[in-house]
């Protein structure tokens, strides 16, 4: 698949047949070291608030992302993640669409956005350290992101 390819593919809600595909493709991006992160022991106790998928062509799965409803302190707010791209599709812009669609979905629900991320990558969304947003375990609080209204402060927490 060529990159132009990868950008004109529409970005779609998940719907409950993608799972498989969806656990598949986060498996393939991250293994199963993920599941020691705090931000997946986050996920686990929570529900999906919404996610999104993109399919190529052919009909396969080569993009997801999810949103998870949260609270920091008393602050409402959607946890991204993970976001995970097919190793064949990367580098076309596609993890960008992704992330636009959480930005967008939080944005029509009233609500900012939290992640654990490389700052380089997702600075150029509007997302700024979030310093006193405490994650539950250990966690690079350099890398914990923030976009949207306020600075958030206080415990994060499944909502």
């Amino acid at each position: 698949m060529t990159d132009v390819a990868v950008q004109t593919l529409p970005v779609r809600p998940e719907a409950l047949a993608d799972i498989p595909a969806i656990e598949a493709l986060i498996m393939r991006a991250f293994g199963p070291g993920r599941f020691a992160k705090t931000a997946e022991r986050l996920r686990e106790g929570g529900t999906i608030a919404a996610g999104f998928i993109v399919r190529d062509e052919d009909g396969r799965l080569i993009g997801s992302v999810r949103l998870w409803a949260i609270t920091v302190g008393d602050q409402p707010a959607l946890f991204l993640g993970p976001i995970a791209v097919d190793a064949d599709s990367r580098k076309g812009g596609l993890g960008a669409e992704l992330v636009q669609a959480c930005i967008d979905h939080a944005a029509q629900a009233g609500v900012g956005v939290l992640l654990v991320g490389d700052p380089p990558y997702f600075n150029r969304f509007g997302f700024v350290a979030a310093p006193d947003a405490a994650l539950p375990g250990p966690v690079d609080q350099r890398r914990v992101l923030w976009r949207g209204p306020g600075a958030p402060s206080g415990p994060v927490e499944i909502a």
